[in-house]
């Protein structure tokens, strides 16, 4: 099979539908970011690093992630392809480590939209206390009761179901969702103005430089999902520069969301009070109001928080399993698309039957899934800032629609700059470092990355980067099938 009929075969195929407008992808990205986090860790941060330690750790993470959302947004503006990383990859280093960069940001996305099937039932039970009932087994001390793993299994059902329905059900849902939380956390600061006070939020600095890692580890996870955006570039309508601006703009939404959270809760609740709390974001809303129905509003923002966060990453992974199933990276079967829909059918059902699972194994899943997500996210940051400079070296007429930095060696310095920042934010997971990550995590991040290995050997060598990986590849496969 030659270059000229690969191309035409998959000219042939079914190809998603462009139906997401400037909202629609301004959406998915921000409300992939803004998840269940903002409520359930607020106060673990101030207690870790005081207020405005917490707030310095996030604003570092938040310029972090913009740096590398930079090169991000040039990459997408020239390669809108469903798949993101995975065409980055592909064109910059070739068919194996395009799989290494995919592969990590998949597992990335699916430990958050298993992490939100958690978190949904946890926070129903702030809601209703009676809902843990039908005892099942005891997983690291937790007891998982059958109702309350329902709650989290039967929703993703639903948002699995809604996600192949096509993305335009699944973008109407994400702005609908994001509006109420955008309307609930401009309750808080309402609260914060009105019933907060400035002496609540001392000691402004604890724990030292231990305090300020322990909130920077979790960034990445805080703000996995700007990249979401890319994964859904072949089905819009806008133009291609105005996603890579997108993209900034997502991740500045994001730094000012979650230090908002932060010096609103602090400032309802003095530092003995927040570690007595259970939501400490929800308390501090009731407390701020003087009114526990205000709580329940704050829990019900943190459900929206869940569902855009799950809705995105769903949408994101499905997508990259899609991109790796087209170019034989992964079985053909997650390639399939719906016949009516035109979505990833097949990887949508993978995704969601992980996220169904997810609940029955207990509430300590989320700090687990928190830690054995975040490295294989840093992993992928780092390649893809690294196949950034690579292309502006190898590939300098390229058509870039949006060139960040301008036609100097502005865009060299920030992407090698996003490389050293990805490569420091990764040793943080280290032994022996602050935020060191503990044996669960380890073991779940090392199981993912096993199954991948099964593939990566799976995907022929000696296939050159650049525009044509991947119709190389594929006529490599096909070769290997004849033979």
């Amino acid at each position: 099979m030659g270059r000229t009929e690969v191309k035409s075969t998959r000219d042939a195929e079914p190809s998603l539908l462009k139906v997401l407008g400037n909202w629609d992808v301004l959406a998915l990205g921000f409300g992939a970011m803004i998840g269940f986090g903002w409520v359930v860790l607020t106060g673990d941060w101030i207690t870790s690093a005081g207020t405005m330690g917490a707030v310095l750790a996030m604003v570092t993470g938040g310029l972090i992630m913009a740096v590398v959302g930079l090169t991000y947004a040039e990459l997408v503006a020239a390669m809108p392809k469903a798949g993101g990383e995975h065409n980055y990859l592909l064109r910059g280093m070739g068919p194996r480590w395009s799989f290494i960069g995919s592969w990590g940001i998949t597992g990335g996305y699916i430990t958050i939209v298993a992490f939100e099937a958690v978190a949904l039932p946890r926070t129903a039970t702030y809601l209703f206390p009676n809902l843990n009932a039908v005892p099942l087994w005891e997983i690291a001390g937790d007891h998982v009761h059958l109702t309350w793993a329902l709650v989290g299994a039967v929703a993703a059902v639903v948002i699995t179901a809604v996600n192949i329905l096509g993305v335009r059900h699944a973008g109407v849902a994400q702005t609908f969702v994001v509006l109420l939380l955008i309307v609930v956390g401009l309750m808080l600061v309402f609260g914060s103005f009105t019933g907060g006070s400035t002496a609540n939020m001392e000691p402004f600095f604890t724990g030292g430089m231990g305090g300020f890692f322990a909130v920077l580890v979790v960034v990445p996870f805080m703000f996995v999902g700007f990249d979401v955006i890319p994964q859904s570039a072949e089905e819009t309508h806008i133009p291609a520069r105005q996603i890579g601006r997108l993209v900034v703009i997502a991740v500045a939404l994001a730094t000012i969301w979650y230090v908002g959270t932060i010096l609103t809760t602090s400032s309802a609740m003095n530092a003995q009070e927040l570690a007595g709390t259970d939501i400490a974001t929800a308390d501090a809303m009731g407390k701020l109001f003087g009114s526990d129905i205000m709580a329940k509003i704050l829990i019900a923002g943190g459900i929206a928080g869940i569902l855009t966060s799950w809705n995105s990453l769903l949408l994101g992974a499905s997508r990259l399993m899609y991109s790796m199933a087209r170019a034989g990276m992964l079985p053909a079967w997650f390639g399939k698309l719906h016949p009516k829909y035109r979505t990833p059918v097949n990887a949508l059902l993978f995704i969601g039957a992980l996220s169904v699972l997810a609940p029955f194994f207990g509430q300590n899943m989320l700090g687990w899934l928190v830690d054995s997500g975040s490295p294989s996210i840093v992993i992928a940051y780092a390649m893809v800032s690294l196949v950034f400079v690579l292309l502006r070296r190898r590939e300098p007429k390229m058509d870039r629609p949006l060139r960040i930095g301008g036609k100097g060696n502005g865009g060299q310095l920030i992407g090698i700059a996003a490389v050293v920042l990805c490569l420091g934010l990764l040793s943080l997971y280290l032994p022996g470092m602050p935020a060191a990550l503990g044996a669960v995590p380890w073991l779940l991040f090392g199981l993912w990355w096993t199954l991948g290995l099964f593939f990566l050997l799976r995907i022929p060598g000696g296939i050159a980067p650049g525009e044509h990986a991947e119709e190389d590849l594929l006529e490599r496969l096909a070769a290997r099938r004849r033979r």
